[in-house]
């Protein structure tokens, strides 16, 4: 019987130091999961580890999964899930305890998010851990250039170290999609296109059974491989509409807090400049009303490119009426967005203050209402950040129009 944290070891021996024994249990393992499901892409990687691994267990499958985003979760065939325990840095590593977990949980099937960023890492997840019957490359946008760059279709190039040999791939990423035809080919591997066609199938009615902000193409592919594996489209759905979403999707909260009125957007999933605009500028216009509009922007030290990238983007988005940096080098974007022109006075740099005094500053000193929308980063700050409005939510969620849903989208 599984209790309380899943751990997994980090770290315990480098990939290339794997002994023979070690080596071998983990294909006899492999062989006893006869679906395996790699998950990669820039944006949307857990969401889709979670839908399809819904929409498998609603199907009959016996189905684990593995999310490495915004909180590393272990799914089980139940839908139970724990956290995935850590002692060190991740590492791929723990990729075998999880293949490891699945058969001794009696997986038919396991979906699992791939946790590598270095290009080498990612084909060494497909090609010696995984070796996945199905691959999913959600997109292919700007983000860790530090390591996949410079450009996008570097990072496509990056990713395609994951298509499967002698399997399918199922990606929504039309603008490379000749880096991964390419790449199945000499993999001989079936490549399953979501186009705009397909895209089209999916309609208002089957995004508007989820309680949260679900992308059309994220659903698209996770209905094309659970309809390849025979569950019906209807049903497979039904298993996705139900089961619980990952950490990080994009979702609208509602506070009166003394007295304030407040609207919190947890947008801190989108991490590209590209997708994060985007839904800036889509939440600005449903909030027209609002006295306040508040970018919240939450920064790490290990992701400077990401905060240079933002902080060129946000004064090309619509514009807030105040800029707040929170959790660590805040000082990477501050100096790159004074540079570009924002004005010092809409800029608040709260790397120092704990959550309360966060929100405190959210509150402002006057009664007007507020808009803020967090970005960046989810983790420390920002995930406290999410409970409190999730916690304090005292009325349903601001649901978006059909409109809205798909501009976000």
């Amino acid at each position: 019987m599984i209790s309380g944290a899943l751990v997994l070891a980090g770290g315990f021996l480098a990939l290339s130091g794997l002994g023979a024994v070690e080596s071998w249990r983990h294909r006899k393992n492999l062989r006893r999961i006869p679906i395996r499901i790699h998950v990669n892409g820039t944006r949307g990687k857990s969401s889709v580890t979670r839908l399809i691994a819904a929409g498998l267990r609603a199907g009959g499958i016996r189905t684990c999964a593995k999310t490495t985003g915004t909180l590393p979760r272990m799914i089980f065939p139940d839908a139970s899930e724990y956290p995935v325990f850590r002692p060190a840095r991740s590492n791929i590593i723990e990729q075998l305890r999880v293949v490891e977990a699945a058969v001794a949980a009696g997986a038919e099937a396991l979906v699992i998010e791939c946790m590598a960023v270095h290009p080498r890492l990612q084909s060494v997840c497909e090609l010696d851990i995984v070796q996945a019957t199905h691959g999913v490359i959600t997109n292919a946008r700007a983000d860790h250039l530090d390591v996949m760059g410079p450009t996008s279709r570097d990072v496509a190039l990056a990713l395609a170290g994951t298509v499967p040999c002698d399997g399918t791939l199922y990606t929504a990423e039309q603008r490379y999609i000749d880096v991964f035809s390419g790449v199945a080919r000499d993999r001989r591997c079936r490549l399953v296109a979501i186009d705009d066609d397909r895209l089209a199938q999916i309609g208002w009615d089957d995004l508007a059974g989820f309680a949260h902000i679900e992308h059309p193409d994220n659903v698209a592919l996770a209905l094309a491989v659970c309809e390849n594996l025979g569950v019906q489209r209807d049903v497979a759905l039904r298993g996705m509409w139900t089961a619980p979403a990952d950490p990080g999707v994009m979702s609208m909260y509602s506070v009166d807090d003394a007295g304030k009125q407040m609207t919190f957007v947890n947008g801190f999933a989108a991490n590209d400049p590209e997708s994060t605009g985007k839904n800036w500028n889509m939440v600005v216009d449903r909030f027209s009303g609002c006295d306040r509009r508040i970018a919240l922007f939450n920064c790490r030290a290990d992701r400077a490119d990401r905060s240079v990238q933002l902080a060129d983007a946000c004064l090309r988005w619509k514009p807030a009426d105040r800029y707040m940096l929170v959790g660590s080098a805040t000082e990477v974007f501050a100096r790159r967005a004074l540079s570009n022109g924002m004005s010092p006075k809409r800029l608040i740099c709260a790397e120092r203050y704990k959550t309360p005094r966060v929100l405190d500053t959210l509150r402002g000193d006057s009664d007007r209402s507020a808009m803020i929308m967090g970005m960046g980063n989810i983790n420390g700050v920002g995930l406290e950040i999410v409970d409190y409005f999730r916690s304090h939510n005292r009325r349903p969620t601001t649901q978006f129009t059909e409109h809205e849903y798909r501009e976000a989208a």
